[in-house]
């Protein structure tokens, strides 16, 4: 069951990450249209298309990654005192009553949405340029299978979390700057004393 859920946890983040390489399409296109309109007095067609179109893919494609570490916005004033049997048993309960539904029209709207841009090939109506907005489109329904499968993966978790009142490992491979900077105090510490009392004992 464990490697099931690191599985799931690892599709979200491969296509999360290949997806990130967007930011750096985004910047550098948006740094292209700025040199070009403010020092050139020449601006692009293309440029808002292109910005909103790769910002666009990069929320979409995130979504299953940010879910798969658990990273969505939580109001955890209360949830983060909770024992873990409790909060598992919440998150089930909001799964079941608000995430699948949502997704499942998530993919039944967006499926139809992106199968009409995708048939007739659209194009953007926001500049001359005429940029394809189709491929951005057709991720809509694509997104809604990632976070099914990354749901599902979490229901799971909660699961094994109320039968064995701990979670379940996640596939974490970012920390957290301010973990990091935790961590790396308490280790300086730790060894400032360690010294310390060596050198009480010489």
């Amino acid at each position: 069951m464990t490697r099931l859920l690191l599985f799931i946890d690892l599709l979200s983040a491969w296509v999360g990450k290949c997806f990130g390489w967007l930011i750096l399409v985004l910047t550098l296109g948006v740094s292209y249209e700025v040199f070009m309109r403010y020092l050139l007095n020449a601006p692009t067609t293309w440029a808002f298309d292109m910005s909103y179109i790769t910002y666009g893919a990069l929320f979409l494609m995130a979504g299953a990654y940010t879910l798969s570490r658990n990273g969505h916005v939580r109001a955890d004033i209360f949830y983060r005192l909770w024992p873990p049997k409790v909060q598992a048993t919440v998150d089930l309960i909001l799964y079941i009553i608000f995430f699948f539904p949502a997704v499942l029209a998530f993919i039944w709207a967006g499926w139809n949405f992106a199968r009409l841009s995708v048939m007739f090939k659209e194009l953007s109506i926001f500049s001359p340029a005429g940029v394809p907005v189709f491929p951005l489109k057709a991720l809509i329904p694509v997104t809604g299978v990632l976070l099914f499968f990354q749901g599902i993966a979490d229901v799971i978790r909660c699961i094994v979390c109320i039968r064995t009142g701990a979670w379940p490992q996640r596939l974490h491979d970012v920390e957290e700057m301010e973990t990091a900077i935790l961590a790396e105090q308490k280790f300086q510490r730790e060894q400032a004393e360690k010294a310390a009392a060596s050198g009480r004992g010489a």
